[in-house]
């Protein structure tokens, strides 16, 4: 991950989000018939396009005699990649109606994969819509929604005649320690809610002999 090194005469840049985002706490599996296609849906929470291609392995590999393996994702706190895949049926039928719900239910970090038996009988444009956008919700419908907090992770250096100051800081802003060192050079690591993050680093920024790092994200 790159390291962004701020010092007083920089201001830190923040992205417009809310730093609060929905997703799924475990796997819900639902289940779908019409005219005789059987659609086996899977709502999935995943981190990463690897966490991404993981589950959808394992699906194609368990289920590897079904016709249609479609899917959807949405990545990231601020939701910043998606995708959908019909897999072979028509075009716009399978993984945008499954976005959608993904959409809808304002989740990120969730996969949501739908698997179709095909029944012998052809469900047309419409049917294919509807089959699999209500597969889809019957996955979400059998997880748990969950909120998490967006959080900026930070790096502060410092000499021993700054700790007392540093120490305050931390403990007046609820900041959470991730990790200390203590040497010449004192290091700590710390986590500050997003939407506080700015007050904290002009905090942090005043304190003399202090250098601040940004760690990214989390």
């Amino acid at each position: 991950m790159k390291i962004h090194i701020f010092d007083k005469s920089n201001s830190l840049k923040y992205m417009l989000f809310d730093d609060i985002y929905k997703t799924i706490e475990i796997t819900g599996q639902g289940l779908y018939k019409e005219k005789g296609s059987k659609f086996i849906s899977f709502a999935i929470p995943v981190s990463n396009e690897a966490d991404v291609r993981r589950e959808l392995e394992m699906l194609r590999n368990k289920y590897h005699d079904a016709r249609h393996h479609c899917y959807a994702y949405v990545l990231g706190f601020d939701k910043y990649a998606s995708r959908a895949n019909d897999d072979g049926e028509p075009s716009g039928t399978a993984g945008r109606p499954i976005l959608g719900q993904i959409v809808s239910a304002d989740l990120t970090n969730t996969l949501i994969v739908v698997i179709r038996y095909f029944g012998g009988i052809k469900l047309g444009v419409s049917g294919l819509i509807q089959a699999y956008r209500a597969a889809a919700r019957e996955a979400i419908g059998q997880t748990s929604i969950i909120s998490r907090i967006v959080s900026e992770m930070y790096e502060l250096e410092f000499g021993y005649a700054t700790m007392k100051d540093v120490m305050r800081i931390i403990k007046e802003e609820s900041c959470t320690i991730l990790s200390t060192q203590f040497e010449l050079q004192n290091k700590i690591t710390i986590m500050v809610r997003k939407s506080d993050s700015s007050l904290v680093y002009e905090k942090f920024m005043k304190l003399n002999m202090l250098t601040i790092r940004c760690l990214g994200t989390k």
